[in-house]
């Protein structure tokens, strides 16, 4: 897609599905009881967009819906807006992120956004998956919601507390092997 040339933000995004079925972690019962956690047995999940920057800035589109190409636009249109200038998109190859649309954005841009394809079968590379394995493992760990609004907010919530951390966002993409 070209060199970048001048100012610009490193962005790496990624999809990922939040349910309503707890991630159980370590938790804590009386002395001889099994802890539980209650639950719906459902498969309902927030589906969720999002990317990471090395300033340690966070962005999400969250929907209680599956994400398409029209999501994928919807969220750099988001992003060329929060970022400005010049925007630099690594993502991986996901089939919403192929759509003409996207491509059409990218062309309509003028320059100002590249896109980039993350090498396949490599989410170790992407920082956006360090922030969903921390979302679903710390922020989120045994959290039972009744509804899908409640996941919602829940999600926004635990985001909130993530993006209070540039720090810890920086160390995602140590995580992953970037260096800033």
């Amino acid at each position: 897609m070209g060199d970048p040339v001048g100012e610009q933000l490193a962005q790496l995004r990624a999809a990922a599905g939040f349910y309503l079925l707890p991630g159980v972690a370590r938790t804590y019962a009386p002395a001889g009881l099994r802890p539980v956690i209650p639950e719906w047995q459902t498969r309902d999940h927030l589906s969720v967009m999002g990317g990471v920057t090395e300033a340690g800035k966070v962005y999400t589109l969250a929907r209680q819906e599956p994400l398409n190409g029209l999501h994928a636009v919807e969220f750099l249109s988001h992003l060329a807006r929060a970022a400005g200038r010049r925007l630099l998109v690594a993502w991986d190859g996901s089939p919403i992120h192929r759509r003409a649309e996207v491509k059409e954005l990218a062309a309509a841009a003028g320059g100002g956004l590249w896109l980039e394809a993350l090498p396949a079968y490599a989410p170790d590379l992407n920082p956006a998956e360090w922030l969903w394995h921390h979302l679903k493992g710390v922020e989120l760990r045994n959290r039972a919601c009744v509804d899908l609004e409640e996941l919602h907010q829940e999600f926004h919530l635990a985001v909130g507390r993530v993006r209070q951390k540039p720090h810890l966002v920086r160390s995602f993409f140590a995580g992953a092997g970037l260096e800033l």
